[in-house]
């Protein structure tokens, strides 16, 4: 009994050696599994939705997939603000470490590009590359003061700063755009704290749109490292440790494959549809396709395109900063247009409808960043499109205004006749292709030509055709 008890116990400590074994081996494997890529996405262009949504499906990717990093290699004028905030909240909270690299040689990381970099986990550029300049200026304008400050008198608190800062050119002038300024800068700077990074600069660069080249910014700590090419980049940044959340992770990055990923097939059409100038045309094919498919019911083919193009076009209009009294405008024009093709008001209404929509459609998007600006040749090409279509409306209805009756009894009157048969002062003429009973004078005689004077139920009153009217075929 005693040897069976030891031989128990041996056989369930091999079990347990070997399981324990097999964990180990596993973790091990797993361990050997992680963070075997690296994610690389180039960011090109003004940032914006489709900006956002290709950055939030590269990250989504990464935790998917066994990824040590995700590098954005990013060229940007700058963008909106609401897709700025949207990105650096998807790159503080990615579980992945995102390097965010300013190449090639000649890029820039200005305005919304600056915020990104210093939200990223990374920051790194290329020889003869650029960033700053992110004074939020698409909700205010810059010069000195703040309101009802006279020129001179800069107030105490801008007496006790001797360094530079109290005759700042570029100090907000309103308290809108004091307290743009002001949120951007405490933006800014608490990514630069979180990083380690230099904040005053930072600072400087929103509330004195500063910028710096790379060599400069890597000396004042502005960013971490500086490489000639992406090998570079994963090299120097091989070993060095960066914050994730409450912890820090160190990169191990050597050796690592690089996989490239493009913008996917709805990015690329996001990217055309959230372009304002689309989005407007759109919108517009839509409302002529509608307005062609009611003058024209059963078409179908206008009403179907025109439907689609509509919605596309709201859809695009919707993932920008709209100013909605720029689009009431638009709505209003088009309101009017379309009751100027519907009831005829000889150009009132559609003069006003050219005017609220070209008033609307420079109102329509609430920011200064050039891209997501409606263009000046575009509203002038609609407008013109629009006052062309008027104009053909217009001459159409004057002509119908001015045209004889087609129908009814009233386009009787004036109708060239020709007597068939009289005796008395009563008869039969031919008019309009059809046989009468008239009524006229005694000296009428069969083949003459008469015009008819008016209409007594189903008799014509009728009389003698002048000269001018034989030749131009009757007609009073």
């Amino acid at each position: 009994m005693e040897i069976a008890k030891q031989r128990l116990q041996l056989f369930c400590l091999i079990i347990l050696c070997f399981l324990s074994a097999t964990r180990a081996n596993g973790q091990v494997d797993t361990e050997d599994t992680i963070g075997n890529r690296v994610l690389h996405t180039v960011i090109e262009g003004p940032i914006g939705p489709a900006t956002v949504h290709h950055i939030s499906r590269v990250l989504e990717h990464s935790q998917s997939q066994s990824t040590s990093a995700v590098v954005l290699q990013l060229n940007t004028p700058g963008g909106l603000a609401d897709a700025t905030r949207e990105i650096i909240s998807e790159v503080l909270l990615s579980p992945v470490p995102v390097i965010t690299y300013v190449a090639p040689p000649g890029a820039h990381a200005a305005s919304a590009g600056t915020y990104i970099l210093y939200a990223s986990h990374i920051a790194a550029m290329a020889p003869g590359t650029n960033l700053g300049a992110a004074t939020p200026v698409a909700i205010g304008g810059m010069p000195g003061g703040l309101p009802r400050q006279p020129p001179g008198d800069k107030g105490e608190d801008n007496k006790e700063s001797e360094d530079g800062a109290a005759d700042d050119p570029l100090a907000p002038k309103d308290a809108m755009s004091a307290k743009a300024t002001n949120d951007a800068a405490a933006l800014i700077r608490s990514l630069a704290e979180m990083h380690g990074r230099n904040a005053d600069w930072a600072e400087s660069a929103v509330r004195q749109a500063k910028s710096l080249s790379a060599e400069q910014a890597l000396k004042l700590n502005v960013i971490d490292l500086m490489a000639v090419d992406l090998s570079s980049l994963l090299r120097d940044a091989d070993g060095r440790s960066v914050v994730m959340g409450e912890s820090r992770q160190t990169l191990n990055l050597s050796g690592l494959p690089v996989e490239r990923i493009e913008m996917g097939p709805v990015t690329r059409i996001l990217s055309i549809l959230s372009n304002p100038n689309v989005a407007l045309v759109l919108m517009m094919l839509g409302v002529y396709g509608l307005i062609f498919e009611f003058w024209n019911p059963g078409a179908i083919v206008p009403g179907v395109v025109g439907a689609i193009c509509l919605t596309l076009g709201l859809y695009a209009l919707n993932q920008l900063p709209l100013d909605y009294a720029g689009l009431a405008l638009i709505g209003l024009g088009i309101a009017f247009m379309v009751a100027e093709a519907f009831s005829p008001s000889f150009g009132v209404l559609g003069l006003g409808g050219i005017v609220a929509f070209s008033l609307g459609a420079a109102m329509l998007v609430d920011t200064d960043v050039e891209a997501y600006q409606v263009s000046w040749w575009l509203i002038g090409v609609m407008a013109l499109i629009s006052a062309s279509v008027l104009a053909v409306l217009l001459g159409y209805t004057i002509h119908t205004y001015r045209r004889a009756p087609v129908s009814g009894l009233n386009r009787m009157l004036g109708a060239h006749a020709r007597v068939l048969d009289w005796s008395g002062d009563a008869g039969f003429v031919w008019v309009e292709g059809e046989r009468w009973q008239a009524q006229g004078g005694t000296d009428l005689q069969p083949g003459q030509d008469v015009y008819v004077l008016g209409v007594e139920g189903l008799r014509l009153r009728v009389g003698p055709a002048t000269g001018d009217q034989r030749e131009t075929g009757g007609g009073v």
